[in-house]
Order: structure tokens, then sequence, then C-alpha cells
């Protein structure tokens, strides 16, 4: 007789022990780093169950726990909203990035190998083709190849305290992303990879002082693209 437990042991991994709040944390997590939510958007929890297939409870707990991680905020009438874009909120978020996230690139910078910097290669070319198979609209796969992207070069840092940081920031700027991407699908410019390429060149090189640049750069498009809209809305007020 055949050891039928025996022959499936290398397949068979231990089930994590994920919670239903767990699932839904991930869920609207991502949601909000890629840009699923539009600032000033009201997160009612009974329409989030429902669409989430699951009770109140656990959409409750989630959202207190996104307002604590300020990706969130709640208001007056206890209802939870995605925070509006304002321009002090966007020039803060802009500076922690470029701050934090440019001392990761400079970490990263003499410790990655060859075989990184190829698979940031790989992941721009299908961040290019995500484009070209979708026009310009970045949507859910292009957003989530831009933050393999990142978070490739982060981790290699080694730092286990700032990307958490870096976690919380991305949380917060989604709407920020979401808001650019339609502004550059208006009015065109630069393709989204084209700083990556930058980025990629200046690491290959071990240049920390041009990686941060492309970075801050990178960064920096997004933030600008938004900031120059409120602008010209408080010219036309």
């Amino acid at each position: 007789m055949t050891d039928t437990v025996g022959s499936m042991d290398e397949h068979l991994t231990p089930v994590g022990r994920e919670t239903v709040q767990d699932r839904v944390y991930g869920q609207l997590r991502r949601t909000l780093i890629n840009g699923g939510f539009a600032a000033g958007d009201m997160l009612r929890i009974v329409d989030l169950a429902d669409r989430l297939k699951t009770s109140t409870m656990p959409v409750r707990e989630v959202l207190g726990r996104l307002v604590s991680e300020q990706a969130l905020e709640a208001l007056p009438n206890r209802s939870v909203r995605v925070p509006l874009i304002t321009r002090e909120r966007l020039d803060d978020l802009e500076r922690a990035r470029i701050l934090i996230e440019g001392r990761l690139v400079a970490m990263a910078c003499p410790r990655l190998t060859l075989d990184d910097i190829e698979s940031l290669k790989q992941i721009n070319l299908d961040c290019e083709v995500a484009f070209a198979n979708h026009g310009k609209d970045i949507g859910p796969v292009t957003s989530e190849l831009n933050q393999r992207f990142h978070f490739e070069i982060y981790r290699a840092a080694g730092s286990q305290v700032l990307i958490p940081m870096v976690e919380s920031l991305w949380l917060q700027s989604g709407p920020v992303v979401r808001e650019a991407a339609h502004i550059h699908d208006e009015q065109g410019g630069l393709a989204a990879t084209n700083h990556h390429w930058t980025l990629i060149a200046a690491l290959e090189a071990r240049d920390a002082h041009a990686a941060t640049i492309a970075l801050a750069n990178d960064i920096g498009r997004s933030f600008d693209l938004v900031r120059g809209r409120l602008k010209a809305g408080e010219e036309a007020a």
C-alpha cells in the first residue's frame, strides 16, 4: 500500500492562522496603497462588509486600525473617510517619503546583487508591458508592479525599522498617486517607468547619491502633478 501521507509531505505547508480581520485589513490596505479609493471617499461599514462578504465587526475594527495609521480619518459624525488632499499634507508626505526612502536606497545601493539589478529591470519591463496593454491607465497591475519595484530595493537595505515606516507612508500616499495618475492621463508627459530606469542605472553604477536623486524625482513627479492641480484650483477660485 502506498504511504499517501508521506508522499504528500513535500507538497504541504502549515496552514496560516489568518483571521477574517487580517484578510479585511489586507484587502483594504492594498486597495488604499494602489489608489482604489479617492481622497474624500466615505467608507461605510455596512457597504464594505457587504462587498467583502463578512460581518460588520471585523470591518469596524480594521477601519479603526487604519485611522490610527493615519490612512483614514474619523469624522465627528462617527463616519470614516479617505483624507482630503491639502497642500500641507502633500508637502509633509513628500518630505517624509524622500527622506526615509532616500535613506533606504542609499543603504541598499552597495548591497544589491547583480541578480537583484536584473530583477529590477524585469519588473520595470513588465510595468511597461502593463502600460502598453492598458494605455496610460495606472491600474492595479501597474500599481502592484511599482510597489514591488520599490520594495525590492528597500528590503535590500536590511532595515526592519524603516520598512514599516515606508509602508505607512505608501498607505497614506495612495490617494495622491491615484490623483496624479488621472492628471497624467490628461496631460501626458514622461512615462512612469522613466525615473525607474534612471534609478536602476545609478544603482548598477553603485552611485548612491545619483540613486537618491533619481528616487526623489520619481516620488516628486506624482506630488508635483497634484500640487499643480491644487494651485490651478486656487487661482481659479
